[in-house]
């Protein structure tokens, strides 16, 4: 067989759907006897990421996809002891990250995909916020890490610190392959109260795999040429925001979830998101018929996830 014949069988291989993790791993006792809330569709453990992740791991669970937006950084206080997003440095809280994707690796399926959603920041070095508008006081919280004097290198007043494609660099430093940087563009999006630049209305999601062949159905969101041939979908999205109901201070955009889910959750699929927030990407995920697994550090928003159907552990509790 030709180098030709045998990648042309790899990627019909990594097309097809893969086989569906057993659902007693998914039920197994270990995990439920450990989880905030479980059903026979969604798991949420309410620790760190890394533990859960530890936990998913020893239990031999494997999941398809991986969907997620981390806190940003220096952007809000969840008031969580462990959280991330305050590192005093940048480059602290991007180690953070890597380590915590390290540790997914082995919970996703080797023809899965990562998605993560990220947005940047700006280095102020202003001290405390003291502006009266209100939409910016509400994204701020006493000193925040960007609002210290800074590096001198890096970390300058006015300096975009590139957090997404920094993040990105390191990901691929870390074995992942970067197949997108898709763009996030917000049609309405919170004004900047700036004078000297433009005002930010896009974030990113990264599309991660493991492996060159992977599972990705372009059927499913794809778009039709005028020809009638299916074309893949394209990388910049526009997609409002989420306004949330209150109780999550940046909530997840559910049409942001599509193009991921649909695209690398194989039907009987599970979907984990290990910064799970209030709970969009599970809830998004049991609509499509989906197994989810749901990690969140903040109590508060475990309980969001709780669908009214099947037990609550409340495990630590």
């Amino acid at each position: 067989m030709t180098k030709l014949a045998k990648a042309h069988t790899r990627f019909q291989e990594a097309i097809q759907p893969p086989q569906a993790t057993a659902q007693a791993l998914f039920t197994s006792p270990a995990l439920r006897e450990r989880a905030f809330f479980a059903d026979d569709q969604t798991l949420v453990f309410n620790v760190d990421a890394a533990t859960a992740l530890g936990w998913l791991k020893d239990a031999g669970l494997h999941v398809d996809c991986i969907v997620t937006s981390p806190p940003f950084y220096g952007q809000r206080d969840y008031e969580v002891e462990g959280q991330i997003g305050l590192e005093e440095h940048p480059n602290d809280y991007l180690e953070r990250l890597i380590d915590i994707f390290v540790a997914c690796r082995p919970i996703l399926k080797p023809t899965g995909s990562l998605w993560v959603n990220l947005g940047d920041t700006y280095w102020s070095g202003k001290g405390q916020h003291r502006s009266d508008e209100k939409k910016q006081n509400a994204r701020r919280f006493g000193v925040r890490p960007q609002d210290r004097k800074g590096d001198g290198q890096w970390c300058r007043p006015k300096q975009l610190l590139l957090i997404p494609h920094r993040f990105a660099i390191k990901m691929q430093d870390a074995g992942w392959l970067v197949r997108n940087d898709n763009v996030w563009v917000k049609p309405n999006p919170i004004p900047d109260q700036v004078h000297d630049r433009c005002s930010m209305s896009h974030e990113y999601v990264f599309h991660f795999v493991q492996e060159r062949w992977y599972y990705f159905n372009r059927e499913a969101v794809g778009r039709r040429s005028t020809v009638d041939t299916m074309l893949p979908p394209i990388d910049t999205w526009t997609v409002p925001p989420a306004r949330g109901d209150g109780r999550h201070k940046a909530a997840f955009s559910k049409e942001l979830l599509d193009i991921p889910i649909r695209a690398t959750a194989p039907p009987q699929g599970i979907v984990l998101d290990p910064f799970a927030g209030s709970g969009t990407t599970v809830a998004f995920a049991r609509e499509l018929g989906l197994r989810s697994i749901a990690i969140e550090l903040k109590r508060e928003f475990c309980e969001l996830m709780n669908p009214g159907k099947g037990r609550s552990a409340h495990a630590g509790s």
